[in-house]
């Protein structure tokens, strides 16, 4: 069995992944790191949990440090891109973490928060920077960014970055990034739009791919509770209080639907917190924080705000909604089950969302198994047929003879 220390890795790195206590790495670090190491762009498909980041970060970490002395100026020589606040505050960690015994600077950057305090953390001198796409292009538009050393560039969730409409983003970004540098991309599916892209911008890369396309963990368990919209609330709280009994990770559609079910959670008595895109930095890590800390038991999220929540030994998760885009059911229960341990998966669907339950199936390539006692049963399991139009009663015109029968009123009164 490969070993970390069968990866040729640096003594300081080598250290800090012996501190952590990791030993073997996964299938994924196993082909990615090695050919990181080679100067080798990467297209890599991997589902979340499997140790996307390490893969990435660690040769950058490695290739930065043996060129440090090449490269004395300031400029950055790494970026990675992400799309969340949170996933770039995760992998800013993580280079922390393996990072700790090399002479390397890192900064994380991200919208929604004032640009001063990371502006003066840049000036400082960066090797490498993690970044969100929009606050990046924003400090590159008031040249407080320069882009022109860059020696590595990793776009990390790509197949997110295209649902959150990032993609005219990453074209303009493309544009500045020298064109000679290493790229590397990592992605849960690998979707029609993103290989295009891949294909226009990695030069004859490795392709690491550890499980199959769209595919879900084998160590997660699912099942599906058919149910009357209006029973999903009540079903969620019996859930929660016999069969979950510890913390969950609820996922909705929507922003205002987050914000909707905390408070009817907090009726029933569950305490709960939404993370989504109009809360402030801040509220959504102390929300995290919160549920990691097991002082709240259920966090409900959209799927865009989900993404970078890394929770250690997350069992639960619940789609109170059904997501409409089947990759997403992959990166929502991705989050639960992480590393090989187990996880439950439960999904709560109504008669509208029947046709995304089958959508997913077909891509996941099996028949989520339906809970067995549900006390909340679906009472119509067909939909309706539309309402027919009932016919409008035919205007009936009058024939000239009909208005020349009538007498016309007198003007006049009668005396």
């Amino acid at each position: 069995m490969t070993n970390f220390k069968d990866l040729n890795l640096i003594q300081p790195i080598q250290k800090a992944l012996d501190e952590l206590g990791y030993e073997t790495p996964t299938p994924i670090q196993q082909q990615a790191i090695p050919s990181g190491l080679e100067g080798k762009d990467i297209l890599g498909c991997a589902q979340t949990g499997t140790g996307k980041t390490a893969a990435f970060t660690i040769p950058i970490l490695q290739l930065l440090a043996q060129r440090k002395n090449q490269n004395s100026h300031k400029n950055i020589k790494a970026l990675i891109v992400t799309p969340t606040r949170e996933l770039a505050i995760q992998i800013h960690d993580s280079i922390a973490d393996y990072g700790k015994f090399l002479p390397l600077k890192h900064a994380v950057i991200f919208g929604g928060v004032n640009q001063n305090p990371q502006v003066s953390r840049l000036r400082n001198g960066v090797d490498i920077l993690v970044a969100t796409p929009g606050r990046l292009l924003d400090l590159c538009n008031q040249k407080i960014i320069s882009l022109k050393d860059i020696e590595i560039f990793v776009l990390d969730e790509a197949d997110r970055m295209l649902d959150m409409g990032f993609i005219h983003d990453i074209k303009k970004l493309l544009k500045i990034l020298p064109e000679k540098k290493q790229s590397l991309f990592f992605s849960a599916t690998m979707p029609k739009p993103i290989q295009e892209l891949a294909n226009s911008i990695l030069n004859h890369p490795v392709k690491v791919e550890v499980t199959p396309e769209s595919t879900t963990a084998e160590t997660i368990q699912q099942e599906i509770y058919y149910v009357d919209k209006d029973n999903k609330i009540p079903l969620l709280h019996e859930l929660i209080k016999n069969q979950i009994k510890e913390s969950v990770l609820v996922f909705t559609r929507t922003k205002h639907g987050a914000d909707k079910l905390v408070k009817a959670l907090a009726k029933l008595g569950l305490s709960g917190a939404a993370i989504h895109g109009n809360k402030s930095q801040n509220a959504r890590q102390n929300a995290l924080n919160n549920f990691k800390d097991k002082k709240i038991q259920v966090l409900v999220a959209t799927d865009i705000a989900a993404r970078g929540i890394d929770i250690d030994l997350l069992k639960y998760v619940v789609n109170f909604e059904v997501p409409n885009i089947p990759e997403t059911y992959v990166h929502r229960i991705g989050r639960g089950g992480r590393a090989g341990a187990e996880g439950i998966a439960i999904t709560l669907c109504d008669i509208d969302e029947k046709e995304y339950v089958r959508d997913i199936q077909k891509i996941i390539g099996l028949k989520i198994p339906e809970a067995k006692q549900n006390p909340y049963p679906m009472k119509n399991f067909e939909l309706s047929p539309p309402k027919q139009k009932q016919p409008r009663p035919q205007r009936r015109f009058k024939t000239n003879t009909e208005n020349q029968s009538k007498p016309k009123p007198s003007r006049f009164k009668r005396r």
